[in-house]
């Protein structure tokens, strides 16, 4: 939207929820609460400033592309508006404030509230909604069926007022030389001794300029986060909402009570998940795919009618089409399973690809590895990649046979359509079609056990 800027406050301490982090860190539905704001301001407008303040270190970090303004002392929402006075200076468009800890809030409602305070010639409007139990938040005196006659905390209500359910959401969009204009009116004489941004409506009001409320239809939406019981209560709705739409979208998700499932993951039609079954970060699953319970896919991504079998663990991977995985294996740092690969029960994959065909079915370690297609790699089988200073990297190529219990001690490659033998360490090349055999001559003492009762 043109000639608009948003101002994120952010500098919060998240007392309430007894952290050492910014309240904004926190994490809901897979996301950073502020992750949430941010990106449902982006859609409006790419001119977004944040007020940062305890631990802002962190906060930077973790939201790029944005600009900061340091709210040193935090000394309520006035006061971090305040401190923005400067880089606000010479702009004379709107000014959208939003806090940073109301995730639900709707890239749409946020463009339907600017344009209803912009047709409606409002020197400053506010997101407004009707609550079940309005306890602890500010009410909407209404002079008519759209103006604000004043907004009053719960602390200076009176009975009557207290009777009033529709409440203030602290998302505003203001003429911003009329906002900093009046901020330098507001004062401080409050039992928390802050600067309060709602009093800037009493004083607007007072001037006999309008304000507007904007009234959205579930106070879910713009309820802020303070405690982590609202933490937990909000992410619990993000992910039922997640699976409702996935449900919609032909995914059957056999328990959605047990099924947590981040806000990026996109999975294809007519795949099915089990209960407790965990889908995080940016995870693409295919069509027709199958995940048992237990399983928890990371940052990865399952192909097109792939099983994963139950306990699996996949993190940073990438399974490719037609791959089963389990029960209870882990992949991780950027593994690559081709098509129609096959990785069994406590099989260990680490930094590695196997290449189409292949398969390790029980109990093995492959670590920084590049193995083949259709390679067979036996029980027990472990790479060992690491000296304890550096790690190295195992080449096994297609067709190979690797035999149970055998260690290939990198930096090592095995040929093409080799052998080898089980219970061998191979410490050198294996040329291709060759068999080697690394290990000690059996030798075989009969009586042995007879004459050691005796001694």
């Amino acid at each position: 939207m043109e000639n608009l800027r948003i101002l994120i406050l952010a500098a919060g301490k998240s007392t309430r929820m007894k952290s050492k982090y910014a309240k904004v860190l926190q994490r809901v539905g897979g996301r950073m609460l502020i992750e949430h704001v941010l990106r449902s301001a982006r859609s409006i407008s790419g001119d977004i400033w944040v007020v940062v303040g305890h631990t802002s270190d962190k906060v930077k970090a973790s939201i790029p592309e944005v600009k900061f303004v340091d709210q040193r002392e935090q000394l309520g929402s006035g006061h971090a508006v305040m401190t923005a006075r400067d880089q606000f200076a010479e702009y004379t468009g709107d000014l959208l404030v939003l806090s940073g800890d109301v995730p639900l809030i709707a890239p749409d409602t946020l463009k339907a509230f600017v344009d209803f305070h912009r047709k409606e010639g409002y020197r400053a409007s506010v997101i407004t909604a009707d609550a079940d139990d309005p306890t602890g938040y500010g009410r909407i005196v209404r002079r008519n069926e759209s103006d604000v006659d004043a907004i009053v905390e719960q602390r200076d209500a009176t009975p009557e007022i207290l009777k009033i359910r529709e409440i203030n959401s602290g998302i505003y969009v203001f003429d911003a030389p009329a906002l900093f204009k009046s901020l330098t009116k507001i004062r401080n004489d409050n039992a928390q001794r802050e600067y309060y941004l709602p009093d800037v409506i009493g004083i607007l009001v007072s001037q006999r300029e309008r304000v507007g409320a904007y009234k959205v239809r579930s106070a879910a939406e713009i309820l802020g986060i303070n405690t982590r019981q609202e933490l937990a209560v909000i992410d619990l709705l993000m992910r039922r909402r997640k699976c409702e739409s996935l449900m919609a979208e032909g995914v059957t998700i056999v328990d959605p009570r047990s099924t947590f499932i981040d806000e990026d993951v996109r999975i294809g039609a007519d795949s099915v998940l089990y209960p407790s079954v965990q889908i995080y970060g940016d995870t693409v699953i295919g069509d027709d795919v199958t995940i048992h319970s237990f399983s928890r896919i990371s940052n990865s991504t399952v192909g097109p009618r792939s099983t994963v079998l139950e306990g699996c663990v996949v993190v940073d991977s990438a399974l490719g089409e037609d791959v089963a995985i389990g029960p209870y294996a882990h992949l991780r740092m950027g593994s690559m399973i081709a098509g129609k690969a096959r990785v069994g029960n406590f099989v260990e994959i680490k930094k590695s690809t196997l290449g189409s065909g292949t398969k390790s079915m029980h109990l093995a370690y492959l670590g920084d590895a590049t193995i083949g297609c259709n390679v067979n790699i036996g029980a027990g089988v472990i790479t060992c990649n690491y000296d304890g200073v550096s790690k190295y990297p195992t080449v096994i190529e297609d067709g190979a046979f690797i035999g149970t219990d055998s260690q290939l001690i990198a930096p090592v490659r095995i040929g093409r359509d080799a052998y080898i033998a089980a219970g061998s360490s191979i410490t050198d090349d294996v040329p291709p079609e060759a068999l080697a055999i690394a290990r000690g001559r059996q030798a075989v003492k009969e009586g042995w056990v007879k004459n050691r009762k005796k001694k």
